[in-house]
Parts: structure tokens; sequence; C-alpha cells
């Protein structure tokens, strides 16, 4: 009994201690909402108040405005389609590369996977002035094929979706190859629906390094109507000569991550299957 009534306290103290770190890390975010309501002198003031004494809606209709000169639309254009088109071509390949390490017997495949493990251990920074050579000799500077292509397949992922493969029951390719259908067709038809969970679960990763890639952009992009917004909000930080507009840049900012929630409370529920099938599945 003494046990049982120890526990609940503990669990109790669990809780609040838990409670207190959510409002604590979730605090900057809510800040950062009503700063975006807010007029400048309010938030210069020091005030951490999240009520504010004078609620104007001014910033977003300036990110909005084409009369205000604002390139906030577009930039947001610009993300989503670099994001989207990315991440479909991501998904497609990791997906196929993945399926068939784990499943087609080709020569050389083992030294294939392991210089695929071996790629993985290669720092990003090291490749910055290779891709950028060659994205320069391939003409495809300030284009938004140089932020897709160069980044068309992530390692990461592919060794994900091989480990999801190699637990895939292989009773359910051998039922549908002796009702006649190809690799090709079993793959395409069989194989990516019953993938769904793994397939949502890279979906949105890929699209978050899409979305809130900032190197590439700005090694690759020079004009500024085809910046994403990473690039666009730090113009956006230091475009104005008499102070930085602090309730703009967080009204962009909050504006930049709304995509990211809604994808993420969209597939919540793939999260939740995770990227393992079993046998009965």
């Amino acid at each position: 009994m003494k046990k049982t009534k120890k526990q609940k306290v503990l669990k109790s103290l669990l809780y609040i201690v838990l409670i207190a770190y959510a409002i604590i890390t979730f605090y900057p975010f809510l800040w950062a909402v009503a700063a975006s309501f807010k007029p400048l002198s309010e938030i210069t003031s020091g005030s951490m108040s999240l009520i504010s004494k004078h609620f104007t809606t001014e910033q977003y209709q300036y990110l909005f405005s084409a009369k205000s000169g604002s390139m906030f639309v577009t930039w947001f254009i610009n993300s989503m389609i670099v994001s989207v088109i990315g991440t479909a071509i991501n998904v497609f390949l990791n997906t196929m590369a993945g399926y068939s390490l784990a499943r087609l017997s080709f020569p050389g495949r083992k030294q294939f996977y392991y210089g695929i493990l071996a790629m993985m251990m290669v720092p990003a920074q090291v490749l910055l002035i290779p891709n950028y050579l060659i994205v320069k000799n391939l003409g495809m500077l300030d284009t938004f094929w140089a932020l897709i292509l160069p980044a068309a397949i992530n390692i990461g992922n592919i060794f994900m979706m091989r480990q999801f493969f190699l637990s895939f029951p292989k009773d359910v390719e051998e039922a549908a190859r002796i009702d006649g259908l190809s690799r090709v067709g079993t793959f395409f038809r069989i194989v990516m629906p019953l993938a769904k969970p793994s397939i949502a679960t890279q979906a949105v990763f890929v699209f978050m390094g899409f979305w809130n890639n900032f190197l590439a952009p700005m090694l690759y992009m020079h004009t500024p109507s085809k910046f994403t917004l990473t690039l666009g909000l730090q113009v956006l930080q230091s475009a104005d000569q008499g102070g930085q507009m602090w309730n703009r840049v967080m009204a962009a900012s909050i504006l930049t991550i709304i995509p990211i929630i809604i994808l993420y409370i969209l597939f919540n529920g793939y999260f939740l299957q995770g990227v393992r099938m079993d046998g009965e599945k």
C-alpha cells in the first residue's frame, strides 16, 4: 500500500516536471506568435507579456500585400515548388533503391550497400565546392533544379527503406507473382501501398529538409524573385535601414512553420504505425 502511494507521488512529480518543461519550451513560440501582432515599440520595450495592448495585423497585411513590395508570397511559392518536387523525387528514388538492396540479387550488391554506408560518414560541408562546380558547369545556377537535383536522393532514407523491406513479408510478393504480376507490377501495386507508413515518414523528413534548407539557396540562388523562404527571411530581417522590424520577422517566421505543422498533423497517424511491418500485417 505504501509502495503504491509512493509510486503515485513520484508519478505526480514527474508529470509536474514534464508540464513545467513543456511550458518553458513552448513559451518562446507563443511569444513569437504574440509578437507578430504587436507594434515594434511594444516589442522593443522589453515586455514579455503575451497579451498586446495595441493588437494589430499590419505585419501580415504587409507580407501579403503586393503594393508594399513584399516578395513573401513569391518566396513561399518557390519553397513549396522546390519542397514538393524534391520530396516526390526523393520518395520515389529512395524507396526503389531500398527495395532493390533488400530484395533484388545483382553482382556487387553488398559492395554497393557498404559504399552507401561509407558515404553516410562524409560531411556535407566537404561536398559544397564540388557540388557548386558541378551545378555551375551544368548551367543550373540560379534555378530551382540546383536545389532539387543535388538532393534527389537521401542515403539515410535509402538505408531506412532497406531495413523496412527486409522485414516485409515475402509471402505477399510470392502471391502477387503467382497471380501474374511482374516484379515492377508487384512493387507499384503491392509493395508501395503496403509501405505507406515508411514512405510517409521519410516524406515528412525530406519535405522538412527541403523547406528548412538555407545553405543551398544561399550558394546557388542570386535573383531575389527566386529565393526560398529561408533565404527570404534573412533578406527580410536585414531589409530595413532604420532597424530590424522584429514584428515583421516574427510574422514571417510563424507563416513559415505553418506548412510543417499541417504536414505533421496529416501524417501523424503514420508515425504511430512506425516503420516496421510484422508478419500479421
